[in-house]
Parts: C-alpha cells; structure tokens; sequence
C-alpha cells in the first residue's frame, strides 16, 4: 500500500500525451514566425521612409525603389511588392498600404492563416 503513495510524476502515456502537444505547438511555431519576421521587416522598410532623411525619396517610383531595395537585403521574395502594397501621395505625404494574407499546411486540409493589414502615413522629408 505505502508503494503506490510514494509514485509521483508522469506515466509514459502522459509524458508522451505532452511531447505530442510541445511537438505539435512547436511545429505551429516554426510556420508561423517567419512570416510575422517579413512583416516586421516590411513595417521597418516602410517606416524608414519618414524616419531616414537621406533616402531623400520624392515619388511613389522612388518610395517603391526603396522598398524592393529593403526587400532584397532582407531575403523576402515570396511576396509580390506590387500586389501587396499600394502607394499614393496626397496633401505632401506617402499613403501607404500594406495588405496580405499567406496560408500555411497544417494537418491535411487544415492551413493556418496569417493576414496582415497596415495603413502607413509618411511625411515626406
């Protein structure tokens, strides 16, 4: 009787019960995070549009230039700059908007899916 009283801790059906959940959290993870990183890096391309005043950057050429430039450097090329972000100048500001969804597999016909949707107004320098 005391022997079943001194067991403590996890059985092995438990323990392989959490490193099912740890496993599958993880792998969630590791699709999601990269995408959240691109848009992180596409928020700072854009802001520094305002932020950095020697792009000296004038047009919405220009404004477009500089963020395939900042998209380059930063390694994301599965993103399509003209479908995702459009740019107009009203009033001596950039108006720009930054909207996309990507769709990752999960489990068979399950995706998870990320969708970002950002207005950004810029003053010019």
């Amino acid at each position: 009787m005391t022997f079943a009283r001194s067991q403590k801790g996890l059985s092995i059906l438990g323990w392989l019960v959490v490193l099912a959940v740890v496993a599958f959290l993880a792998s969630t993870a590791f699709k999601i995070i990269p995408h959240y990183l691109d848009y992180m890096s596409m928020e700072k391309i854009i802001s520094s549009v305002e932020t950095d005043k020697a792009l000296n950057i004038q047009t919405v050429g220009d404004f477009y230039e500089h963020v395939s430039k900042g998209m380059q450097v930063n390694g994301i090329r599965d993103l399509d700059m003209k479908k995702v972000l459009k740019v107009n100048m009203e009033n001596n500001e950039f108006r720009a908007h930054l909207k996309y969804e990507k769709r990752e597999p999960l489990i068979e016909n399950l995706d998870l899916v990320v969708r970002f949707d950002k207005e950004f107004r810029l003053r010019m320098p």
